[in-house]
């Protein structure tokens, strides 16, 4: 069984992701031409972040069910998670590094990067930039290292099964947020991984245990979670990296119960908006790697073209979003999904279509299908 409702929830994730950044880009165009502009804080856009974090932990729980306890399980899941990720990530990264080397004006200036913290970069190896902030050189990887940090946590308890994974999960992120504080200065690892952010994960995987358990909700219930959840970004602020995981963390929560605890299907029943927010879920890792270069481009062109005043803003940032969505669809059927099937079967030669699901997205990263023993 497909799970649209998770997928509706990516392309939604994703899209507060452009939003957020796109406003800023949006910004700079304004101050540029001297138009007025001030950005909407109508909701927490940046908590599209956490609501990934936390479908990636129900997804990876719950489309694990035929590795858990199993013979060669781990390693699996581990070739899986890399095919997903690494291909095009590591792609964005080398291209954002072309353009650093080569036409560093158009990235604000940024100076070459050693090459010790360019190979952190790739490797998803927590680095400090020039500045002191934990990010590799592709600013967004910064939740992929998570991510990937997230996976060999998983990847150790996958053979215990499910409901020891996922305990072994929220023990050992818990542990390492708590070490994280009592360290007085903890290397730049651990300050990075025992970001209190990383418990998301673990939130997610304990609606995944729910769901493997039988537990669904009626669509009352659902929508009620959805509104209740909506309603938290809407007044969430901008919280410290302590309360992030309830600030945002707790909202996400509940948009991801919504989606999850339910009997197919639930966004846009009966509607075209079902579809194409499934369709954009599928592509929705794709489009939070490429929007940044989207988001400048349709910038550039616009502000050099003398087209700001004509265009304004808003305008512009809606020119932005519809640009990123169908370039991201255009990468994801046409690159990443090609790429992700070709280091799939390098790394998982034996994979069956029984056991293998379909990759549909990312933060990032995750599975779209059910598997068939489940």
């Amino acid at each position: 069984m497909k799970l649209g409702a998770i997928q509706g929830l990516r392309a939604f994730a994703a899209l507060l992701v452009v939003v957020h950044h796109g406003q800023v880009e949006a910004a700079a165009l304004a101050l540029r031409a001297g138009l007025p502009f001030g950005p909407s804080t109508g909701l927490a856009w940046s908590a599209g972040v956490d609501v990934f974090f936390v479908i990636s932990g129900f997804i990876i729980v719950h489309a694990s069910a035929p590795l858990y306890g199993r013979p060669g399980g781990r390693a699996r899941f581990l070739a899986h998670r890399i095919a997903r990720l690494v291909p095009l990530y590591w792609l964005v990264t080398a291209l954002y590094l072309a353009l650093v080397l080569n036409v560093p004006a158009l990235l604000n200036g940024a100076d070459s990067p050693a090459p010790g913290y360019v190979a952190a970069s790739f490797l998803f190896w927590p680095a400090l930039r020039p500045d002191g902030i934990p990010q590799p050189l592709y600013g967004l990887g910064w939740t992929l290292n998570c991510e990937m940090f997230f996976y060999a946590v998983f990847a150790v308890g996958l053979g215990w099964g499910r409901g020891r994974a996922v305990l072994w999960l929220a023990l050992a992120l818990a542990g390492l947020v708590a070490l994280g504080r009592l360290v007085p200065e903890p290397p730049t690892p651990l300050a990075f991984w025992g970001s209190p952010i990383v418990l998301e994960f673990a939130l997610g995987a304990g609606l995944g245990l729910a769901r493997a358990h039988g537990l669904r909700l009626p669509d009352a219930a659902r929508l009620a979670l959805a509104a209740t959840g909506l309603a938290g970004l809407a007044v969430a602020g901008e919280p410290g990296e302590a309360l992030r995981p309830l600030a945002y963390g707790g909202p996400a929560l509940l948009l991801v119960a919504a989606a999850a605890l339910g009997r197919e299907p639930l966004p846009g029943r009966g509607t075209r908006l079902g579809p194409a927010l499934v369709a954009l879920g599928d592509a929705s890792y794709a489009l939070y790697l490429i929007h940044p270069f989207v988001l400048r481009a349709t910038r550039e062109a616009i502000t050099r073209l003398g087209l700001a005043a004509l265009v304004g803003p808003w305008g512009a940032l809606g020119l932005m979003l519809a640009l990123s969505v169908a370039a991201s669809l255009v990468v994801a059927r046409f690159v990443e999904r090609p790429m992700t099937r070709a280091v799939r079967h390098r790394l998982d030669p034996g994979a069956g279509a029984g056991t293998v699901q379909k990759p549909c997205d990312g933060p990032p990263g995750g599975v779209c299908r059910a598997p068939k023993s489940h």
